[in-house]
């Protein structure tokens, strides 16, 4: 024992010894590294309204909570404390939940986050969500309680009607120019130069700018956006334009209205900004959501900034109902709910590959396409929501690109396949056509041997228009036109009294395409329907193109050509009377190459060139909407009796001819009327001078017919002569 105790200093020598040189001479100063104390509680929010629950159901309501907010941002935790970062605070008597929660985020982007997407979140069918920040309930902690007041309602101040441009009596159209620094609303009656309804003259006389960017109507015509970068988007509304609402913005863009006009999608296409594009209330006012530009995880990993930019947002769509709005994402479509803008069943509509979708124009159905993914084909699906059912499902071979359109009324889905052979040297179309209105969506195959440039549905029929050339470079293509169903002349034969046998003539109609005609040689590019039918616009627009407009009847087989050069759109107005051209320039541009031919022209659908405009500064023509009030019955009703409705417009016609008529000559008249009352008195004048004029010419009174003689003198004049030898 004592031979150990005396080993031990020299054990300690030895391992002295061998850690010499390891440790430094300067004296030891540690100095902790401490987290940095945040003295605010920016990071933290209160959720209120939440279910009261007693104590054997407070851990799972704290599992739901946690999980519904985990999905907002990261949560800061701390596994020393047990701190979740989610505290339900309990009842000191029976430990049953009071009704709110504490949340706690790691940043505070992550809760102003929270603020706005949990704010009126449906938890469940009896309660929705209340979000603050918690200094504002430390605030509230500190306020006292008062005996509550009813306040008096404020005094009723009407709005303004919207609606009440739709009660003009000669049922004109309107639509918006902006040019230079001006905005201007027009009337238009499809036979007559506009009438300017306002400019912003008010705006003007106080100093404050209309518009300085694009204008934007709602979809029924009821509200007009005009866009301040500035300030953001301001809604107009009434006879006299009146400011409605107007929603912060800066730096806005671009705007979409709901269909319904309950909603306001705002964009400022700002990559960097993680609330680009907001989401707003029409009626309230108030901000719904607000979402990034480009959705998570859609943009590829290791782009350059210049591959980046080539990449464009995927844009928001809405339902025809105002119920969902959508946006595509990587191998999926996210849809939200209004008006709480939570995801469709808390989860987005897997879709592998898409690469595009459209909503229908009249049902809650989806149609998308994605190419080729893994083992799978290329395919077009209709989805129907709610309920995510699949509808139909076509699936396509050596897809190389498809483009959907949909017919306005959504009986009809046309799909532009472009396909390649096995070898991938030589591309083919073919058009895909499926029948909403049929059960089980039968679909029809179009084989095209030509390049297909165009395609486009009549809006209210079940006929469509493409162009088409045995080269996409072509300048003389043929435009065809086709028919949804096929109608077949059969004899059947009818017995009379008389037992004798009759043949008649009955039609037969079948859902099959149908070729009803082919244009052949024509220049045009774009194809536009008019909203009315029958009568459709080939056009060929652009900086390249002939300006050539063909104005052709596709029921009375007439057409009539003319030719606006450089125009490079089309726009019908609404009615389907009055079509214009324009040549336009974007704004910010410096396109001076447009300057001597920037305006537009308005045309009859006959092409009959109504009006004509130009401006140095020319940057958006745009026809006021205006929603469909009759059903089919009634334009069928309508059209039964053209005749009488006829009469009537051809009176009115006569009077507004008669009235533009006295307006022009009102000078004249005017003039003639003062030319009458000065004769009439210089007559009155030289009555009173009677006498006098006697007495100077002793009596001889030149007014008197009997102191002249009459005598007829008749004088011949020779005008031609002709001489003819027989």
């Amino acid at each position: 024992m004592a031979a150990a105790v005396e080993s031990a200093p020299d054990l300690l020598e030895e391992e002295s010894a061998e850690l010499d040189g390891y440790f430094s001479d300067e004296p030891l100063d540690p100095k902790p590294q401490y987290p940095i104390l945040r003295e605010t509680f920016e990071t933290a929010v209160v959720i209120t309204n939440l279910p009261k629950v007693p104590a054997a159901k407070v851990e799972k309501l704290t599992k739901v909570v946690t999980r519904l907010v985990s999905k907002v941002g990261e949560l800061a935790s701390c596994s020393d404390s047990g701190f979740t970062g989610v505290q339900l605070p309990c009842d000191e008597n029976n430990n049953g939940t009071l009704g709110f929660a504490f949340v706690e985020f790691v940043t505070s982007e992550d809760a102003s986050q929270a603020l706005q997407v949990l704010q009126d979140y449906v938890f469940d069918k009896n309660h929705s969500l209340k979000v603050m920040p918690y200094a504002r309930a430390l605030q509230l902690k500190d306020v006292e309680e008062e005996k509550f007041e009813q306040p008096e309602p404020a005094p009723f101040v009407e709005k303004p009607n919207t609606s009440s441009w739709l009660e003009d009596q000669s049922q004109r159209d309107q639509f918006v120019t902006r040019f230079g620094k001006d905005t201007v609303v027009h009337w238009c009656d499809g036979r007559h130069e506009p009438i300017v309804d306002y400019d912003g003259s008010r705006e003007k006389s106080a100093g404050v700018s209309w518009c300085d960017y694009y204008v934007q109507w709602s979809p029924k015509g009821s509200y007009f956006a005009t866009l301040v970068p500035a300030r953001g988007v301001i809604l107009w509304g009434g006879s006299k334009y009146e400011k409605l609402m107007r929603f912060p913005a800066p730096g806005v863009e671009v705007v979409l209205f709901s269909p319904q006009e309950n909603f306001l999608l705002i964009s400022n296409n700002n990559r960097n900004d993680p609330n680009a594009i907001k989401v707003f209330s029409i009626q309230t006012g108030k901000l719904m959501r607000a979402f990034p530009l480009f959705p998570k995880d859609f943009i590829p990993e290791g782009l350059s900034n210049a591959e980046m930019q080539q990449i464009h947002p995927p844009p928001f769509q809405w339902s025809h109902d105002d119920k969902y709005l959508a946006r595509m994402g990587k191998d999926l479509i996210s849809i939200y709910e209004t008006p709480n803008m939570g995801l469709l069943d808390r989860r987005s509509l897997i879709a592998n590959g898409i690469h595009e979708f459209q909503f229908s124009p009249k049902a809650n159905i989806i149609a998308y396409w994605g190419p080729e993914y893994k083992n799978q084909p290329a395919h077009v699906d209709l989805i129907e929501l709610p309920s995510r059912n699949k509808l139909r499902q076509k699936n396509l071979f050596n897809v190389t690109k498809c483009s959907m359109v949909w017919q306005n009324d959504g009986n009809y889905l046309g799909v532009k396949v472009t396909r390649h052979t096995k070898s991938k040297k030589t591309l083919y179309n073919n058009i895909e056509l499926f029948r909403l209105n049929e059960p089980g969506i039968p679909v029809e195959m179009l084989d095209i041997k030509d390049a297909v440039m165009a395609f486009a549905w009549e809006p209210k029929g079940s006929r469509f228009a493409m162009i088409h050339a045995e080269n996409s470079s072509s300048t003389k293509v043929n435009v065809s036109f086709y028919d949804m169903y096929k109608k077949i002349e059969t004899q059947q034969a009818k017995t009379t009294i008389s037992n004798s046998k009759a043949k008649k003539m009955e039609a037969q109609i079948l859902p099959e395409v149908n070729l009803i005609e082919t244009l052949q040689g024509k220049q045009c590019n774009c194809v536009y329907w008019s909203p009315a039918g029958q009568n459709i616009i080939l056009a060929s627009l652009g900086d390249m193109a002939s300006g050539q407009v063909e104005f052709y009847d596709v029921e009375n087989k007439t057409i009539v050509v003319k030719e606006h050069y450089r125009a490079n759109h089309v726009m019908w107005d609404p009615s389907g009377r009055t079509v214009a051209t324009i040549v336009s320039q974007p704004i910010g541009g410096g396109h001076f190459k447009y300057a001597m031919d920037n305006g537009y022209i308005l045309w009859s659908f006959q092409g009959k060139q109504i009006f004509q405009q130009s401006y140095e500064s020319f940057y958006q023509f745009q026809w006021r909407p205006r929603e469909d009030l009759l059903s089919p019955s009634e334009v069928k009703k309508v059209v039964k009796n053209l005749k009488k409705y006829e009469k009537e417009f051809d009176k009115a016609d006569k009077e507004l001819s008669r009235a533009l008529r006295l307006e022009e000559t009102k000078g004249k008249r005017a003039l003639r009327t003062d030319f009458r009352l000065r004769m009439a008195r210089l007559r009155e004048i030289y009555r009173q001078q009677k006498e006098t004029r006697l007495e100077i010419m002793d009596g001889y009174d030149s007014d008197d017919e009997s102191n002249y003689v009459s005598k007829e003198v008749v004088v011949e004049t020779v005008l031609n002569t002709k001489e003819e030898i027989i």
